[in-house]
C-alpha cells in the first residue's frame, strides 16, 4: 500500500506525524512524504523541519493520500498547481484524508462538494464555502474520504482507517504498540467542554492568524 503524506511550510506537525506514527505500521506499505516540492518543509511554528521526498506533482499515483492542515492551508488551498495534482491523485486514491484545516485544501480542490466532512472547530463554517456538509465530529467517513477534526484526532482517524482496511485487530495492535491511550489532564478539549473565555481567546488567535 502506497501512502502518501503532503507537507507544506506552515502545515501543523501532529496533523502529519500523528497519522505517518499509524499509517506507516500497516503491513507492508510504503510511506512517503512529498511537498510543492522536495526538500525540506518547517512547521507552523518555524521550529520543525521535515523533508519532502519528491514533489506532489510527480506522484504518478497512490493508494491513501493525506492532507494536513495548519495556518498556512489557506495559501495552499488557493495554489493552481496543487489543487491539480490533489485532483489526480485523488482519481486514483482508495483513500483521500485530511487532518484539521487539511480538508479546506482539498475543498478548495473542489474534491468535498455535497460530502459530509469535518475540521478543527474554529474553522467549521469554512467548509460551507466550498460546498461540503461540515459535521462537528471527530472523525468523518463519507465514502473514500476521511476527515479528522482538530490536530490530534489525525491519530484517531488513521487508527479508523487502519481498521477499515485491514481490520480491528491490526488497528488495535498499532494502538497498543503505540500506547495511545488518552487520558488528558483536562476536560477541555472541544469547545463544548473548554471555559467560555478559553474558547473566546483561541478563536480571536486563530482569527489573528
Amino acid at each position: 500500500m502506497n501512502i502518501t503524506i503532503f507537507v507544506y511550510d506552515g502545515f501543523t506537525a501532529l496533523d502529519a506525524i500523528g497519522p505517518y506514527e499509524v499509517l506507516s505500521r500497516l503491513p507492508g506499505a510504503t510511506t512517503t512524504f512529498v511537498g510543492p516540492s522536495a526538500g525540506r518543509v518547517r512547521t507552523d511554528n518555524g521550529i520543525l523541519g521535515v523533508f519532502a521526498d519528491g514533489a506532489l506533482a510527480d506522484v504518478e499515483q497512490c493508494d491513501v493520500l493525506v492532507v494536513p492542515g495548519g495556518p498556512a492551508s489557506g495559501a495552499m488551498g488557493e495554489e493552481a498547481g496543487i489543487a491539480e495534482a490533489l485532483r489526480r491523485l485523488d482519481a486514483g486514491s482508495k483513500v483521500t484524508a485530511s487532518v484539521c484545516t487539511g480538508s479546506l485544501i482539498l475543498g478548495a480542490a473542489g474534491l468535498l462538494k455535497g460530502r459530509r466532512s469535518t475540521t478543527h472547530w474554529a474553522f467549521l463554517d469554512a467548509l460551507r464555502g466550498f460546498g461540503a456538509e461540515p459535521v462537528a465530529e471527530r472523525v468523518v467517513v463519507d465514502g473514500k474520504y476521511y476527515a479528522a477534526a482538530g490536530v490530534s484526532a489525525g491519530i484517531d482517524m488513521a487508527l479508523q482507517l487502519t481498521a477499515d482496511l485491514v481490520g480491528r485487530p491490526v488497528a488495535e495492535a498499532i494502538q497498543l504498540g503505540i500506547e495511545y491511550d488518552p487520558q488528558p489532564p483536562f476536560d477541555a478539549g472541544s469547545p463544548d467542554k473548554a471555559a467560555p473565555e478559553t474558547v473566546a481567546m483561541l478563536r480571536a488567535r486563530f482569527a489573528a492568524r
